[in-house]
């Protein structure tokens, strides 16, 4: 990559209303510019011009049903991306939030939320955490499934199938713990089948995600969770 290429690319994030876009995108979902325009408050003219930068870019891809236009982060790796500079950016000691609902929604977002398509929060370094004391995930000369860890996957009735250039396993820095959760092939793959396994739900109209009573049992005797430290 030329020095301009990389220039190029972090003056497509060094916009706030563009950053405003893809924090949001990290949900995972397809938004119409005009949802974003609602989100970002501002113009959709506006919102236009800042996605047709984004996906010239190749950071969105774009796709068009009728009169509407859809935009989706372009890979896994931009959610990563994103996910690590909020972490460096977010501030040591945060600012407080204004009024009860924003204070009871990031405490929810912290608790547990999907970064992408994974976990993320005390949730995802929890699980991440179990999984490493237990032989299953090596962090130590970067992020690996064990075969222990391989097995685990084939236990759940979860196969894991290399495609393209996305790793089976792979270090994502969590924005509020400051310490690593799984993401990859694998993070995605857990994330899923916690979901419709229903371990957890998505709460409230973000990212946020809280584990049932079902899911405490069921991370309890997969990874020997407590349920007490993803509450």
């Amino acid at each position: 990559m030329a020095p301009r290429d990389l220039a190029a690319l972090a003056a497509l994030f060094a916009d706030e209303t563009r950053a405003a876009f893809l924090l949001a995108l990290l949900d995972g979902r397809a938004w119409t510019a005009g949802e974003l325009a609602r989100h970002g408050g501002v113009a959709p003219s506006t919102t236009s011009e800042h996605l047709s930068r984004l996906v010239a870019g190749g950071v969105l891809a774009e796709e068009r049903q009728g009169r509407h236009r859809y935009v989706r982060l372009a890979d896994a790796g931009f959610a990563h991306l994103v996910e690590a500079l909020a972490a460096h950016a977010e501030p040591a000691v945060p600012a407080p939030p204004h009024g009860l609902r924003a204070h009871g929604a990031g405490r929810a977002m912290a608790r547990g939320r999907t970064c992408y398509d994974h976990l993320a929060g005390r949730l995802g370094t929890a699980v991440t955490d179990a999984m490493t004391t237990r032989g299953l995930l090596r962090q130590d000369t970067g992020f690996a499934l064990t075969d222990l860890g391989m097995a685990w996957f084939g236990d759940l009735g979860i196969t894991l199938a290399a495609t393209g250039r996305r790793p089976v396993a792979r270090g994502c820095l969590d924005r509020t713990e400051r310490r690593p959760h799984l993401a990859g092939l694998a993070g995605a793959a857990l994330c899923r089948h916690a979901l419709e396994r229903r371990w957890c739900v998505r709460i409230g109209s973000e990212r946020a995600v809280k584990v049932t009573s079902e899911g405490e049992e069921a991370l309890r005797t997969a990874l020997g969770i407590s349920p007490p430290e993803i509450r």
